[in-house]
């Protein structure tokens, strides 16, 4: 499982590096709450991403990859149809899905954004992104079957390297106008989303060539195995994609607020990285380990490998989250201006264009959503185990409540904190959701946590307490060392991310929370 998940988080990480550069070139150039394009931007690019993480990191990967490995297991070619004819329902669904799309756009980005429709300019802006990105969900869920395949197979390389190729495409579309007005830009950064699409969409197809599992397109059929694929999917979709849903029932209160969108979007950005290097990596080897455990009887196994799952999740992202609870004004400021400003400097931009209120309004985002970061992430690891079950019907339930929670704290707190509701509704949502996976598992035998285990987080806790209180002691001397450092802010982020890092792992290794190797 480490060996797996360093594969995966090794090339996630190298992608959300070049996420990062992306993200701070748009915000560099676009900016945020004080431009129409930004908000128009993030809104539009909000709703083919959903989608794809819907499709083709959650629900689909929950019900899809149980399924075929069943099959794989006793007979290659029994799998191969299987995946062919998921691979038609696919392609006929996102067909008519992407037509009604492109011809009803104004009345998806009312939804996603109802309060863009008082803005006219803003308005036309996310309906003409929307109908250029929108395609990028057609290629995205095919990249999610391919990629369930090679998961199956125990090959992670290809489809964790992927989101690489959408980042290159982003950035190369943000670098070749930055020198123009901000439509531009935008609109070279949402024809970058179309063409990434396509890019991943090959390299994934040339992946599944390689393991000589070719697929070829046929007529849709409903097959015994797609009827249950669609039974386990649907109300898959609902629980592998709470998180998802939310943040789209927060883009579109959000979207109230002029500049709210961009600030949301750029927080989830950074707190994105961790969640994928921990949580999405983790539970894409964890899924079909515990399946192939639970399909050959090992259900001891299968527990004892949630709880290390358990156990190796905080280790990574108690720490990061401290990080963003602490420092998370600096971290934008570093980025989105520092860092933003000193790139775009190269290619003849004179500064970013993200602002100190962007600074700000980001920085308390990022924050609260900081609070529900290991949420996030043992969603991530506990879904796997009801998956593994072909038992999608129960997180469903749950997730339905915290939808039903996140929107009734959301609306509610709105009125008196503004966009900061969204992210104080997202993570307390996410720790209800946690809190009853964890429950129903325990009920059911098959979440048993050890003493170990406990002993365990309760390090994890103690050594991410000490390096909250070491952030909070170094942070009054940045301005100091920033001046020291020829007045580069995101220099001395870096030095105390790195000092911080460095402490964390000396603690966990004194303490023996870090233990790659136990009897």
């Amino acid at each position: 499982m480490l060996k797996s998940l360093a594969t995966v988080s090794g090339l996630t990480l190298l992608s959300r590096v070049f996420g990062f550069v992306r993200q701070i070139l748009v915000a560099g150039v676009i900016g945020a709450g004080g431009n129409p394009v930004a908000d128009a931007f993030w809104a539009a690019f909000r709703l083919p991403n959903m989608f794809r993480r819907l499709f083709a990191e959650g629900a689909f990967h929950a019900a899809f990859i149980p399924l075929f490995q069943a099959r794989a297991v006793e007979d290659r070619e029994a799998a191969r149809i299987f995946a062919a004819d998921v691979m038609a329902g696919l392609v006929l669904i996102l067909t008519v899905l992407t037509i009604i799309v492109e011809l009803a756009a104004p009345a998806f980005v009312y939804l996603l954004a109802g309060g863009f429709s008082k803005d006219p300019e803003k308005f036309a802006l996310t309906v003409l992104y929307t109908r250029i990105m929108f395609p990028y969900l057609f290629c995205m869920s095919l990249v999610g079957l391919f990629s369930g395949i090679l998961n199956s197979f125990k090959r992670f390389a290809a489809a964790a390297a992927a989101p690489l190729l959408l980042n290159v495409f982003l950035i190369g579309g943000i670098l070749l106008y930055a020198r123009g007005d901000t439509e531009e830009a935008g609109m070279a950064a949402a024809w970058g989303v179309f063409f990434g699409g396509i890019a991943q969409l090959g390299l994934l197809w040339w992946g599944i060539r390689r393991q000589h599992f070719g697929l070829a397109l046929r007529m849709p059929r409903f097959s015994p195995g797609v009827q249950r694929l669609l039974a386990l999917g649907a109300p898959g979709f609902i629980s592998a994609g709470a998180l998802q849903i939310n943040l789209i029932v927060g883009t579109n209160i959000a979207s109230q607020q002029p500049g709210a969108v961009s600030w949301l979007m750029n927080a989830d950005a950074l707190y994105q990285l961790p969640l994928a290097v921990i949580g999405i990596a983790m539970g894409s080897i964890l899924l079909p380990d515990l399946s192939h455990r639970v399909k050959s009887g090992d259900e001891a196994g299968a527990v004892s490998t949630l709880n290390r799952a358990i156990e190796t999740a905080a280790l990574l992202c108690f720490p990061a989250a401290a990080a963003f609870m602490i420092m998370a004004a600096p971290i934008c400021d570093a980025l989105y201006r520092g860092l933003a400003g000193d790139a775009l400097g190269l290619f003849g931009v004179a500064g970013s264009a993200f602002t100190a209120d962007d600074v700000a309004r980001t920085g308390g985002a990022l924050a609260l959503f900081g609070i529900g970061l290991p949420a996030f992430v043992w969603q991530k690891v506990f879904l796997p185990a009801f998956y593994a079950r072909e038992d999608t019907r129960t997180p469903m339930i749950f997730a339905l409540v915290a939808i039903a929670l996140n929107t009734g704290l959301a609306l509610a707190l709105f009125p008196r904190l503004g966009f900061l509701s969204i992210p104080i509704a997202t993570s307390l949502a996410a720790w209800a959701q946690v809190m009853l996976l964890a429950i129903n598992l325990h009920r059911r035998a098959l979440f048993q946590p050890t003493l170990a285990l406990f002993t365990g987080l309760a390090r994890i806790l103690i050594i991410s307490t000490v390096l909250a209180v070491g952030l909070i002691i170094i942070l009054p001397y940045q301005d100091e060392m920033t001046s020291l450092l020829f007045d580069r802010q995101w220099i001395s982020v870096i030095i105390i991310a790195a000092a911080g890092a460095i402490l964390y792992g000396l603690l966990a290794v004194l303490t023996g929370a870090l233990r790659l190797f136990r009897p």
